[in-house]
């Protein structure tokens, strides 16, 4: 069971979330993100140490602590574990001081943002030992590590993290997100994905019954209900489509998070903390054939474009193209190819100017910025004849600069300007699952 910042953001939502683990009926392994607003405040604080202002990172430090000192007076009811939390709680904020005095740098920078998780798993645990609920607390930072590459080492976790639990039986074990060590042993994080995904590498390393995303929606749903009436969460989707959805826009889940669920073949099953009786979505293996699951858009979009009639038959054309993008660490998100011309999508203008000049060695470069892809998803195999007719038909009042279908069985994507997404987003409702009126 995982529980984002906001499900843990109050002392109520604390013991809420508390009711809901201790009311499982099978032992549950509890991954609980850092409080709502805590992160920012560390990385305040760390901002201001880069700039060698201790004063104003003190300053953000006693805010903390004393917003954390209230929270010990409303979440505990004995004087006993009052008494302890505010012991812990000026530990964490001693230890935060203490940085305001050396060197700082990146490492020094992730251990102060570790703090925030450290935090909200131990009020948790002092919370669920005042309810006699059995509960243990195991450190992230004992068996989760990176690689030299920064990817989780999940031989390392499968080693590590059994005899841990064997060692110390209990119904409930918590553990931090987001957090780990790295390679050499230094406070890391695990960057992509958070919480989720130290949620989804503990369920595939202990071999989970299913995987709980908690947050606050009810799961998937078919469309983004900012812009679009009647949206509907979705009861199932496979790994393949929830990817889908996650990358281009369907911020719920993060695409990383799931893989290592999807390879041990452990459902994920979304829930929403402010009302646990909703089915919300199970993500697993399963494919149902034959139905459109949802739409998403994801923002921030540049097309670009280059012509060059040296392009026909010439060998090696688009590896010099696609290297370009390499060097710069910039991915392609779409690309359509004709016999003169090639046109691309990022979603990082970062480097932009330096691509468009290197790019200009091969041909003549235009660029559309302010653009938006939105993905139709579900079971777009080719051979369900009339599904991208479908598709293509809630758009024909829409501009779209280039369509991506074929590259996967679970998308067809359109490229279209920012300003046309709503419009997008409603005409597809209504072609595809008969709703969707204009949310303004």
């Amino acid at each position: 069971m995982k529980f984002g910042g906001t499900s843990v953001g109050t002392p109520d939502r604390i013991k809420h979330v508390a009711q809901l683990i201790t009311a499982q009926t099978e032992p549950v392994f509890v991954v609980l993100s850092a409080m709502s607003g805590t992160t920012n405040d560390l990385v305040e604080i760390s901002n201001y140490l880069y700039k060698k202002n201790p004063d104003g990172a003190n300053d953000i430090i006693n805010q903390l602590e004393t917003k954390y000192l209230a929270h010990v007076a409303a979440l505990f009811a004995t004087q006993q574990t009052r008494d302890a939390a505010s012991d812990f709680i000026r530990e964490e904020t001693a230890l935060l001081r203490s940085f305001t005095k050396e060197l700082f740098t990146g490492f020094e920078e992730k251990n102060v943002v570790a703090q925030g998780e450290i935090i909200s798993t131990n009020l948790m645990n002092f919370y669920l030992e005042e309810q006699h609920a059995g509960a243990v607390l195991l450190s992230a930072l004992d068996f989760i590590r990176t690689d030299k590459n920064g990817e989780p080492n999940t031989q390392y976790i499968k080693e590590k993290l059994p005899p841990l639990i064997a060692a110390r039986p209990a119904k409930i074990y918590i553990t931090q997100g987001f957090i780990c060590r790295n390679a050499y042993g230094e406070i890391d994080n695990l960057q992509r994905g958070g919480s989720d995904y130290t949620a989804s590498l503990v369920g595939a390393a202990i071999g989970a019954e299913e995987i709980q995303i908690w947050t606050d929606i009810d799961g998937m749903h078919n469309n983004d209900p900012r812009f679009v009436e009647h949206t509907d969460a979705i009861h199932q989707l496979n790994f393949e489509e929830a990817a889908e959805l996650a990358y281009f826009g369907a911020k719920i889940l993060h695409p990383t998070c799931i893989q290592p669920a999807k390879f041990a073949g452990i459902p994920v099953r979304l829930l929403n903390t402010l009302d646990p009786a909703a089915k919300g979505t199970i993500v697993d293996n399963v494919v149902i054939k034959g139905k459109i699951k949802a739409v998403a858009a994801k923002d921030g979009i540049t097309a670009i474009k280059i012509k060059s009639s040296r392009m026909l038959l010439a060998t090696g054309f688009l590896r010099k193209i696609f290297e370009i993008f390499e060097s710069y660490s910039t991915p392609i998100d779409m690309i359509a190819t004709s016999e003169v011309g090639v046109s691309m999508s990022i979603d990082n203008s970062k480097h932009l100017n330096d691509i468009v000049d290197e790019l200009k060695k091969y041909g003549t470069v235009t660029v559309d910025e302010g653009m938006c892809i939105i993905c139709v998803v579900g079971d777009l195999d080719w051979s369900n004849v009339g599904f991208e007719t479908l598709a293509m038909d809630a758009m024909k009042s829409i501009p779209v600069r280039m369509i991506s279908y074929g590259g996967s069985n679970y998308n067809i994507s359109f490229l279209i300007r920012q300003n046309d997404k709503a419009r997008a987003l409603q005409s597809l409702s209504a072609t595809i699952f008969g709703n969707g009126g204009d949310k303004n």
